[in-house]
């Protein structure tokens, strides 16, 4: 080969890591805009959170995408219980009305779940695609805390159907 010359075949691509959707998605919810005089930045979980069980519902669907792509990336099934635990400290958070939405925006569950695959994958932790059982587990693991998440959203949905008929 000619050391003048480049090497004509491609480097291999590294198809893994967290998608650009994914990461669109964290800035959206946790990152979106910088309050002015701060380095503080608020997306819009808070916001959703403010439409009582709807903001729960559809922070569970945002929950299902990220734990789709840690699966997708075959991060340790005990790392996915540490994401379910923050999206499980999330939801708690965000039963507590207007204070809820408040600490929510403080959390940021969806980027610090995301933070964590990516240094899973850095740091090579993943599961090989060969072990047994992993999809298995990991579908169950992700589905017990997505039904653990709509189990709260449900709790609040009966909440507020409980506080309309007292007044």
């Amino acid at each position: 080969m000619n050391p003048d010359r480049p090497d004509p075949t491609p480097a291999p691509v590294d198809r893994t890591g967290v998608s650009p959707v994914t990461t669109g998605l964290a800035r959206v919810l946790d990152d979106l805009v910088r309050i002015p005089g701060t380095r503080y930045r608020v997306g819009l979980d808070p916001v959703i959170g403010l439409v009582p069980v709807v903001g729960d519902a559809v922070g569970t669907v945002f929950a299902a995408a990220v734990f789709a792509e840690a699966v997708r990336n075959r991060v340790p099934v005990r790392i996915l219980f540490r994401m379910g635990w923050n999206y499980l400290v999330d939801a708690v958070l965000g039963l507590i009305p207007f204070v809820g939405d408040v600490a929510d925006a403080a959390h940021k569950a969806t980027s610090k779940n995301l933070r964590l695959v990516d240094r899973t994958i850095a740091d090579g932790r993943r599961v090989d695609t060969g072990a047994r059982g992993y999809l298995l587990r990991a579908i169950g693991a992700v589905g017990l805390m997505l039904l653990v998440l709509l189990g709260i959203a449900g709790l609040a949905l009966f909440g507020v159907v409980w506080l309309i008929s007292r007044i």
